[in-house]
């Protein structure tokens, strides 16, 4: 039995629901890679306005500085405290720049694990907004230790004894969205992507040309029906049929009834019992049967 938008179903009952919301949304992997960059899609900071209250904003790594690509702080969704950490990509260039479009440099991880271990302390759940086309792959960031950022967090956050719902409602990219995406549930946006790398860096890679990118899209299962399939993800949150971007209130509504539903159903999960589960959960990605 797998879990699907909080019901039980069978294996059989699931494959019948992707075969068709496949047939309705009748859209290739690559339209679904452009919806997820629409400029006007909603980033973390319009979920911050609409889903949480009283927000506190907490800054820096106590290492090196602050880095403005990942913000986090104290919130409330519903009744229910909680930390809230996500990428921010900004709403306008100036923005944009400012938060180096959601590439976070190391001191972002650092501040994420930062702030995951004060909510451990305070006993709080976790959720993370994953919305990055990837780290950022500057000099001055692999100076810092970019890559031992990210691994530290991936093996740190393995062990958060508190629950953790990572919600990918854009990009997904590479390591830059697996540093704060080790989560007990992950949640997906049916237009965001999530990869291991961009389809035009695949395809730069495989056919040395990234006008393939189509196909590259096709090839790295990227959407969220295909990962949903994959038991990679745990729910896919439905969108408006033109994107997240036609409506706000929509989609934020969504979004908050999934991550209420997804904290009741960790709540009452012991300590042990959650870092079990969570350790099942990805032990078990990437094993596969031939039919």
């Amino acid at each position: 039995m797998v879990i699907v938008n909080g019901v039980k179903v069978s294996e059989k009952e699931k494959r019948q629901r992707l075969t068709q919301e496949k047939k309705s949304r009748n859209i290739s992997a690559w339209d679904v890679v452009k919806i997820s960059r629409h400029p006007k899609r909603p980033i973390f900071q319009d979920y911050l306005e609409r889903i949480f209250t009283n927000f506190v904003e907490l800054h820096g790594d106590r290492a090196f500085g602050d880095d403005r690509a990942i913000i986090g702080g104290f919130a409330q969704i519903g009744n229910q405290k909680v930390m809230v950490i996500g990428h921010n990509k900004g709403k306008n260039t100036t923005e944009q720049i400012e938060r180096n479009f959601g590439m976070a440099k190391p001191e972002g991880y650092r501040k994420a694990l930062r702030l995951m271990k004060l909510a451990q302390r305070f006993n709080l759940p976790v959720i993370t907004v994953i919305d990055t086309p990837g780290a950022f792959p500057g000099l001055e960031a692999e100076e810092r230790g970019q890559a031992e950022s990210i691994a530290r967090n991936i093996t740190e956050m393995a062990n958060i004894e508190v629950p953790i719902i990572s919600l990918v409602i854009g990009e997904g990219g590479s390591g830059g969205a697996l540093g704060i995406g080790v989560g007990d549930r992950i949640l997906m946006l049916s237009n965001a992507i999530y990869s291991v790398i961009s389809p035009e860096g695949c395809a730069s890679i495989l056919w040395r040309d990234a006008k393939f990118a189509p196909d590259a899209a096709k090839a790295l299962n990227i959407t969220a029906e295909a990962l949903y399939k994959l038991d990679i993800i745990d729910e896919i949150i439905e969108e408006p049929t033109e994107g997240a971007h036609a409506d706000y209130q929509q989609i934020a509504a969504n979004v908050k009834r999934s991550l209420l539903r997804n904290l009741r159903n960790l709540s009452n999960i012991s300590v042990y019992e959650l870092l079990e589960q969570r350790f099942e959960k990805y032990a078990a990605m990437g094993k596969f049967a031939v039919d």
